[in-house]
């Protein structure tokens, strides 16, 4: 009987392992491929583009020196000017423009600004009999048309003899943005926590003081967006300017750059010029307001 033999057993050495190549990371839920993430980026940048084009295309336009430079605008490149703004600024109202623009924007912002964050805080935290059929009337009045506002508008402003001024102007103005922006603004009260007023009574607070001291401050995005869109609906706005404001020098820039369009000869490069002056102080506000519009629209959703 042969004994039995030890298994054999490998030299030690040098174990070969395959060539460590660089580890990918595990992407993680939510996070887009770097395909999606290049085509999503593409698609912003051509919609931007598209978004910027006619600005640009109106920059552009504003730099030739002739009326007619809009039919040929290869040819603007080689006589590229500054003088249709300066022609705008030294021998045009725009002076008068800019500060009719201004007071009746900025007295709309300010007027309808409060009237409609004191509505909607009302209807938000009040439930007095009525209260909503008051918003229902106020959504009701935004559904009549200019034209048919017009005449009966004319007629209480002639009575009250506020034609061919500033604060007709202005009120004209709030009729349409107070309601929309109470809307908006309930809204937006409706998200802040009823705690808030609560403790604002224990503190002794009196109902006004809890609204001027505690909500609005807490109401900063809603109220840039509600005066975002006051002055932009009163510096745009041209039917009910045109017919209410009678001397030259009250112009809003709107009806103001009518001045160039004639019946036989309109003055485009003079228009675009103008245009794109008139578009400064928008750009100037809309920076202010900036930080907070996104999230004052965003944040009205939130809670019925």
């Amino acid at each position: 009987m042969s004994a039995p033999t030890a298994p054999t057993t490998a030299p030690a050495g040098p174990v070969a392992t395959p060539p460590a190549g660089p580890e990918r990371r595990p992407r993680r839920r939510g996070e887009a491929s770097r395909a999606g993430s290049l085509t999503s980026h593409g698609l912003l940048l051509l919609a931007s583009l598209i978004a910027l084009f006619p600005v640009l295309w109106l920059v552009f336009l504003s730099l030739g020196p002739d009326k007619d430079d809009y039919l040929h605008p290869g040819r603007i490149w080689s006589k590229m000017t500054l003088d249709n703004y300066t022609f705008v600024l030294q021998h045009t109202n725009f002076s008068d423009w800019l500060q009719s623009s201004l007071l009746v924007s900025l007295g709309t912002t300010l007027i309808g600004v409060l009237f409609a964050a004191t509505t909607g805080y009302a209807v938000s935290r009040m439930r007095f009999p009525g209260y909503r059929k008051l918003m229902w009337v106020l959504l009701l009045t935004q559904m009549f048309p200019i034209a048919v506002l017009i005449v009966p508008m004319y007629q209480l402003l002639s009575d009250l003899q506020l034609i061919d001024s500033y604060l007709g102007l202005i009120l004209v103005y709030c009729s349409t943005a107070v309601p929309y922006c109470a809307w908006l603004l309930k809204g937006y009260f409706d998200t802040i926590p009823f705690e808030i007023d609560e403790a604002g009574r224990v503190d002794g607070l009196s109902p006004f003081g809890t609204f001027f001291r505690l909500i609005l401050p807490l109401a900063k995005p809603g109220l840039a967006v509600a005066g975002f869109y006051s002055f932009i609906t009163a510096f745009s706005e041209v039917a009910f300017a045109s017919t209410f404001m009678l001397s030259d020098t009250k112009y809003t820039f709107a009806v103001g750059l009518q001045s160039f369009v004639s019946e036989h000869d309109a003055q485009r490069n003079l228009m675009a010029a103008t245009a794109v002056l008139i578009a400064i102080p928008v750009a100037a506000f809309f920076y202010l307001v900036q930080k907070n519009l996104v999230t004052g629209l965003t944040a009205g959703g939130t809670k019925g």
